[in-house]
């Protein structure tokens, strides 16, 4: 069953940028696309759980700050070293002019 949360106004994400999402003890990381959609994954890197949010987006790919690992955020797949596990993604829809994540 959805549970769709309230993550942030539509135009706090700017065009190919991320920002930091809490939510009950749980960070994600929330994206705009180069195509004006938005997406949702685990808001910390697998590797060693630093906050993706500081991170640099370009295209489809976010990179970690910290050891420049990198993760495909519409798939959530690892696509460079160090990362190798892949983050978790989630849906999101935007209503209202706000973004909205499925958090189950």
């Amino acid at each position: 069953m959805a549970q769709w949360v309230d993550a942030c106004a539509a135009d706090a994400v700017g065009n190919e940028d991320v920002i930091r999402f809490d939510h009950a003890g749980r960070t994600f990381a929330v994206y705009r696309s180069p195509e004006d959609k938005y997406y949702a994954t685990d808001g910390l890197c697998t590797h060693e759980k630093v906050h993706l949010c500081d991170g640099l987006v370009m295209d489809n790919i976010i990179e970690c700050p910290k050891h420049n690992g990198r993760f495909d955020y519409k798939t959530g797949q690892a696509r460079g070293a160090p990362c190798i596990i892949n983050l978790k993604t989630y849906p999101t829809k935007v209503e209202g002019g706000r973004v909205f994540i499925d958090i189950a």
